[in-house]
């Protein structure tokens, strides 16, 4: 199911970025760039075996209050306290993708996310490109939740779409 989702949030944004190119006459540094992007995040979808949420999708589900925990992973400073998506607790990852995590940092982890692990967890950070999301996703899965989903538009998604976001006073 995660394979075949991330197959498709690939595609869709390959077609975009096709349909952009295409409107240049041809393909661009910028057009690369996507490509490598949208490459990139459909082999850590794969490796990480979770599913994808889109903004869309994210705020009617928060809209219809279902149940479920949003957690950001940048850092508490410099990113959440001052934009976060409404309801989302605060996580902080790293940008590589973390081959190991210690007995410490899985305790703290298991703690935000709580014992019921077919609760659905929303993972996001700043933008596609960021893989905290990632981190946050893949590990989930690895600890046994079964429904993770990671939000790869991020806090910068949100915001373009114009949807409020919470700080911390």
């Amino acid at each position: 199911m995660a394979r075949k989702t991330g197959l498709a949030l690939f595609g869709i944004l390959l077609f975009l970025s096709l349909i952009w190119g295409c409107g240049q006459g041809s393909l661009t540094t910028k057009e690369l760039d996507t490509e490598k992007v949208a490459t990139n995040f459909h082999k850590e979808v794969a490796r990480g075996d979770y599913l994808v949420v889109p903004t869309g999708e994210l705020k009617a589900w928060i809209d219809k209050k279902k149940d479920m925990l949003i957690v950001d992973t940048m850092p508490y400073e410099a990113s959440y306290k001052k934009n976060h998506v409404p309801g989302a607790k605060q996580f902080e990852l790293p940008i590589p993708e973390m081959k190991e995590m210690t007995d410490a940092q899985k305790a703290a982890f298991i703690k935000v996310l709580g014992d019921n692990q077919d609760k659905v967890i929303v993972f996001y950070c700043g933008f596609v490109k960021c893989t905290r999301s990632h981190n946050g996703a893949m590990w989930a899965k690895k600890l046994g939740y079964k429904n993770v989903y990671r939000y790869p538009g991020g806090i910068k998604a949100w915001i373009e779409a114009g949807y409020p976001v919470a700080q911390v006073k």
